[in-house]
């Protein structure tokens, strides 16, 4: 996908699709299309006016052929209230707009941006790259494309005078994050036949020739010398080979401490001997969605050559059930040395991430942040909205999310205390799996994995609501990757 900047006449610009933002008044948006409609002798404005789209934020009327101007098309786009009007509600317009154009032939499309957006207009664009590349996906690598390419071209006329530079970095920042959506999201909808252990360290090796990230993956053995057993316990079943893939990005100073992320990376949970229902269990294949969004934004990384140092761990296995599988009740001894009572195989997620957690230590961390479908208690407590975050220190769970905020990939912070830990209690082990009961499930998921990060900073983001939608529209989001993405680059300045 190829994005522009141009100015001058809109009227006489060759184009599929123009945008044209409506407000709930149905008054014309930008000063530029007001006189795209001026050209078109008020066809533009009098359509809005007849009632056929709201102006409410979202709503689309798509017009073909009006008189007097090049483009081929014109989407009315509707913006809502004027005075509410923001970033976010930008960023709702926008995908809104490029979800209209599915099932088209549009593939080049230009939209306005006036200059009274002032300091905001780079992260305006930023954002729309973003959005032009998300409904541009289309899952192909099992069945023929659906539906035609969107917004092969995409062109941002602008209205006056503007900083050249400042919006061809943002469109250079928007094209990292959505290709490292395009990424997770790919990976997350590969059947699980295809996206094996084995396809995510391969993942790993592309991207390590294609941004020279330095690349370590560890076998079975290597894992067995390094005691990684609560790991190892949860492939006993399965006779795809478990793998622990890292990646290195040494764009920092040398000898400066790095970001460690680390994803979860269960390529099919049936939840073990502990089976799950087999409704729905086919999205079960999304239980590695941390891996994939932590290898996005390792992509993200590469293309924008992050002035940080940046190392990615991915424990990554199936969660099966068979004669050799693990237990309910067996014990297992960590490789950080405590040990672990498994009460439910379908906890499985907390004893892979315990051992990746600990193997994080040998990096000597400034952060590390987890990335994991954890639990379906989080998907409860804040729907499929908002990703939980849990921090044992609150400036860099706060840090998160603003991130959070600022990419539009939303999350909030959880608790996280003694009174919570003190429900993991088990007589024959340091620790438990799970807790006594489901009350405040994420939280306790969070507690179990804190044991193992006593020494450093650490943040968990349990995205089992937002990783991935179910129904008609089922498929992987690419998030959390523009939250991490715009947490990396806040560290990096850029």
């Amino acid at each position: 996908m190829e994005f522009s900047i141009k100015a001058g006449d809109l009227s006489t610009h060759k184009t599929d699709c123009v945008f044209v933002g409506i407000w709930e008044t149905k008054k014309i948006a930008a000063a530029a299309a007001l006189a795209l409609d001026k050209a078109a002798k008020g066809a533009i404005s009098a359509a809005a006016a007849n009632g056929d789209i709201s102006g409410k934020l979202g709503s689309t009327m798509m017009l073909h052929g009006v008189a007097g101007i090049a483009a081929k098309r014109v989407l009315l786009v509707g913006l809502g209230d004027e005075k509410k009007y923001d970033a976010h509600t930008f960023c709702k317009a926008i995908v809104s707009a490029f979800k209209a154009l599915k099932g088209t032939a549009v593939t080049d499309v230009t939209l306005t941006l006036s200059t009274k957006y002032g300091k905001d207009m780079p992260h305006k664009v930023e954002q729309t790259v973003i959005a032009a590349i998300d409904a541009a996906y289309r899952y192909t690598a099992t069945k023929k494309a659906d539906s035609k390419a969107v917004g092969k071209l995409v062109t941002f006329h602008v209205d006056g005078k503007v900083d050249d530079k400042a919006l061809k970095e943002a469109i250079r920042k928007g094209q990292a994050i959505g290709e490292g959506m395009q990424l997770t999201k790919h990976l997350g909808d590969l059947p699980p036949n295809i996206a094996t252990p084995t396809h995510l360290a391969e993942t790993a090796k592309k991207l390590a020739k294609d941004y020279k990230f330095k690349l370590t993956i560890l076998e079975k053995k290597d894992m067995q010398k390094l005691g990684m057993n609560t790991l190892l316990s949860v492939s006993k079943g399965s006779v795809e080979p478990p793998k622990f893939i890292v990646l290195e990005h040494n764009g920092g100073k040398k000898g400066a401490k790095p970001v460690v992320l680390v994803g979860k990376g269960v390529t099919f949970d049936t939840g073990g001997i502990s089976i799950k229902p087999s409704a729905e269990m086919d999205e079960m294949k999304y239980d590695m969605c941390g891996a994939g969004s932590v290898l996005g934004a390792m992509k993200m990384v590469g293309m924008m050559k992050l002035p940080l140092n940046v190392v990615m761990l991915v424990p990554t296995c199936e969660n099966m059930p068979g004669g050799n599988a693990t237990r309910p009740g067996d014990v297992v001894t960590s490789m950080s040395g405590q040990t672990v009572e498994i009460l439910n195989t379908d906890a499985e997620g907390r004893l892979i991430l315990c051992d990746a957690l600990t193997y994080a230590e040998r990096f000597k961390p400034e952060v590390v942040v987890d990335a994991a479908t954890l639990t379906g208690a989080m998907v409860i407590s804040l729907g499929h909205h908002t990703t939980g975050v849990f921090s044992n220190d609150d400036t860099l769970g706060w840090e998160l999310i603003q991130a959070g905020s600022a990419s539009h990939d939303r999350a909030w912070l959880l608790p996280m205390g003694q009174e919570y830990d003190d429900m993991l209690k088990s007589n024959f082990a340091d620790i438990p799996n799970i807790s006594g009961g489901r009350a405040g499930g994420a939280i306790t998921a969070a507690c179990f994995l804190a044991r193992f990060t006593k020494s450093y900073k650490w943040a968990h983001l349990d995205i089992a609501g937002t990783a991935w939608k179910s129904g008609a529209d089922k498929g992987a989001t690419g998030r959390p990757v523009p939250l991490l993405s715009k947490f990396l680059m806040k560290r990096a300045g850029v």
